[in-house]
């Protein structure tokens, strides 16, 4: 489709977001609205129509998938922009490296040009070394990668304390010394020095120039061009965080105009540091007109209205599609009976003339895929788990990046370390005869060692062949063991990895040295894709994802599995995170075409998640759902508080009285019950404490526990400090002191 036919197929209020060029815009894009399609018009209008050179852009996405689709799209209707032109495309982190390696003085920060990408994994493990070899205080060390990502903030304002009173704030001021001695960066830290440099560049420019002849857009006073871009498009900007923020408002120059695209309703992800107020915030800051795109084109009206009942912003959605079937709701007993309906009912689907990729399975928890893969190959159903899979999860891949991670980047002693301690691939070299080796290295001691040390020099101006060159080079076979058992798949991994790096030098025309280097920073950034069902998902697999991983996709039908309070949504301990649950719920449902279906389980399996259907579904319109069942909810709830008076009123003609901590339980129970209907079996949740006792647990994360006790009521608790013992007791009919427990097990039963 070349531009012209793409415009005609605009609607009104996608026309006037591409047209508008006012210095700042920020659209409003409702779910299914189209977003994708106007920022690839709004930057073929740019480019085509005003002439700016796509090299004058900057289009920052906050996901690789959104950046990718933008680049395949373009290249699509202009095939001959190549991958040079598309440099400022792309992730907030991708540009701001793309800027510190190619414009930015970076060695004025500590790095150099060549600098690597440390994962957050890897930077933990750093920190968790150098806080050994420090003798620091550091609590909560099985939590350290939130920890560095949650108070980094904190210290970077200045604050001398972290908030559990320990030594990280010292750890923070290490580990980044020692990440500028291995010349590399944590995300954190591309946006982080990029921002500093783009505003010392502002700072520099004003104090050169007069101010009456400041430099034109697009040139500064040496003559050169400008850093600063003549127009930044930003997808998804409600997902930003203030950090990512702050770079924008870095990059923006003085006559930069900004587009920016989004739906408060869409956002998901504040648990990554986006906060809520982001959308409106940048309308404020840069004084931005704010337009919309009121009008789906994707779901049916029936959809739309069942979701709509959990906007938080805007009213409604408006549809152009017809009403649509109704939405079913399916109740099974248990996950493994809904995972068989489910390969049955996406067979018949199949047979009916449907492809197996128009095909979604949704859930909240990664950890629910589990059993529906294991059905779904009994019973020869294909899918696909849309799931990153990391090198760390495949150890021999694991093992020769760091080979290669220390071949490209030898002030990486830690890299090093792991490549020759390890037990089977490496030296299995032991910690004392590791550190003498490598204070005082001796040529042709260590053969691995020897050929890593010297790769920069062998494949300083060859781009290499098919991949073998490099496997030969680092005598692999010898480290892969061809007498084991992993031996073949092994070698068919790394192999694989060794042709990728061939293609990506030859690709770009580096040499292998610097290509692999490189491939090294994007595979930090954007993941290495192994796995065959990862590169090619394909039209004939299912797809299983999490609610978080379906947003931006869209599917014919939809089901959204485990609609169960404690689950869907999950318990939160505050508003935010209520609203966010609803946020997610709607992203959900609003990813089906034609066909949505939710289920609930009778019997969930998991702690602390409520058999029965969940709260959201009671809110959706009745008429607009298929409900599966003998009773309505609304119905079984009505039995439900009928039988607890009963219960009351036989307890008060026999003289009995409830202690507090029975009405404690009574009352937590009946939190837990009154929404799950059709639950199976009542479990109440108790804690021990030294000093107040027995008591009920309200609510619990990762962190805390709250609990409630006889006499003094609610108590938190941190669980690190290890103060309460948790018990756990299912109510059976010959332990309840309650009469209402007896008849509230004969009621569910």
């Amino acid at each position: 489709m070349n531009y012209e036919e793409q415009w005609n197929r605009l609607n009104e209020y996608q026309k006037a977001a591409v047209l508008d060029e006012s210095p700042a815009c920020i659209v409003n894009a409702n779910v299914g609205s189209g977003k994708t399609t106007v920022l690839i018009a709004k930057i073929l209008y740019l480019h085509m129509k005003k002439q700016v050179s796509i090299r004058d852009m900057a289009v920052l996405t906050f996901t690789n998938k959104a950046a990718g689709e933008i680049k395949e799209r373009l290249l699509a209707i202009e095939p001959k922009l190549t991958e040079e032109d598309l440099a400022g495309f792309g992730t907030f982190h991708s540009v701001a490296m793309n800027y510190l390696r190619t414009r930015l003085d970076v060695e004025s920060m500590g790095w150099t040009k060549q600098f690597l990408i440390i994962e957050p994994d890897e930077e933990a493990e750093l920190a968790l070394r150098l806080s050994k070899e420090q003798n620091w205080k550091i609590k909560y060390k099985n939590r350290l990668k939130k920890r560095l990502e949650q108070e980094y903030t904190a210290f970077r304002q200045g604050k001398t304390k972290s908030r559990y009173q320990d030594d990280m704030f010292l750890l923070f001021e290490a580990l980044q010394e020692e990440k500028k001695r291995q010349n590399k960066m944590s995300f954190s830290d591309l946006i982080e020095v990029c921002t500093k440099l783009l505003n010392r560049e502002d700072e520099q420019k004003e104090s050169t120039c007069a101010d009456d002849s400041l430099p034109k857009n697009g040139e500064t006073d040496y003559g050169h061009r400008s850093e600063k871009p003549e127009w930044i498009i930003v997808d998804e900007v409600q997902d930003s965080d203030k950090q990512q923020m702050e770079f924008l408002t870095a990059l923006k120059g003085e006559h930069t105009r900004l587009f920016a695209v989004g739906d408060p309703n869409q956002l998901i992800y504040s648990w990554r540091g986006s906060v809520e107020t982001m959308f409106y915030s940048l309308k404020h800051q840069f004084d931005a007109k704010e337009l919309s795109l009121p009008v789906n084109y994707r779901s049916s009206r029936t959809i739309l209205e069942a979701a709509g009942r959990f906007l938080q912003y805007g009213n409604t959605v408006a549809g152009s599609r017809e009403e649509g079937m109704p939405i079913k709701v399916q109740n099974h007993y248990d996950a493994f009976q809904e995972a068989q309906y489910l390969a049955q009912k996406i067979k018949e689907l199949h047979l009916g003339g449907m492809e197996y990729g128009e095909i979604a399975i949704f859930y909240r928890l990664q950890s629910q895929s589990e059993i529906l893969e294991k059905v779904f190959e009994r019973e020869g159903v294909p899918y696909t788990v849309s799931l990153k899979k990391t090198l760390r999860e495949i150890p021999v891949l694991d093992w020769f990046v760091k080979v290669l991670t220390f071949a490209c980047n030898q002030k990486d002693r830690y890299a090093a370390e792991a490549v020759l301690s390890h037990p089977f691939y490496g030296e299995g070299m032991e910690k004392k005869r590791l550190k003498s080796f490598l204070a005082e290295p001796k040529e042709g001691e260590v053969d691995l060692y020897d050929r890593m040390k010297g790769f920069q020099e062998a494949f300083s101006s060859e781009t290499g062949k098919d991949g073998m060159e490099i496997y030969s080079y680092f005598s692999l076979d010898a480290s892969l063991h061809p007498n084991a058992a992993s031996y073949e798949e092994d070698r068919k991994l790394v192999l694989d990895l060794c042709k990728r790096l061939v293609i990506y030098s030859q690709e770009d025309q580096k040499s292998l040295a610097k290509g692999t280097a490189q491939f090294l920073r994007s595979s930090a950034l954007y993941g290495i894709q192994i796995l065959k069902e990862e590169e090619n998902p394909g039209k004939d697999q299912v797809r299983l994802m999490s609610l978080h991983a379906s947003k931006g996709l869209e599917f014919t039908v939809v089901f959204i599995i485990g609609v169960n309070d404690g689950l869907i949504p999950l318990t939160g301990r505050s508003f935010e995170q209520e609203e966010e649950e609803r946020r997610l719920f709607f992203v959900g449902m609003t990813r089906a075409r034609e066909q949505l279906e939710l289920s609930y389980y009778t019997n969930p399996g998991q702690p602390r998640v409520n058999g029965g259907p969940g709260r959201y579904l009671n809110m959706l319109p009745k008429h607009l759902l298929d409900w599966e069942g003998s009773q309505a909810p609304e119905e079984k709830m009505a039995n439900l508080k009928q039988l607890r008076k009963a219960v009351r009123r036989e307890q008060e003609k026999s003289g009995y009285a409830q202690s507090k901590a029975e009405a404690a339980t009574e009352s937590v129970a009946a939190e837990k019950i009154a929404p799950a209907i059709a639950g199976e079996e009542l479990t109440v949740r108790k804690v021990r404490h030294p000093k107040y006792g027995i008591g009920i647990l309200v609510d619990e994360n990762e962190m805390t526990a709250e609990v409630e006790f006889e006499g003094y009521g609610r108590k938190e608790f941190l669980k690190a400090f290890g103060e309460i013992e948790m018990l756990q007791r299912k109510i059976r009919e010959k332990k309840c002191r309650t009469q209402i427990f007896i008849l509230w097990r004969h009621f569910f039963y």
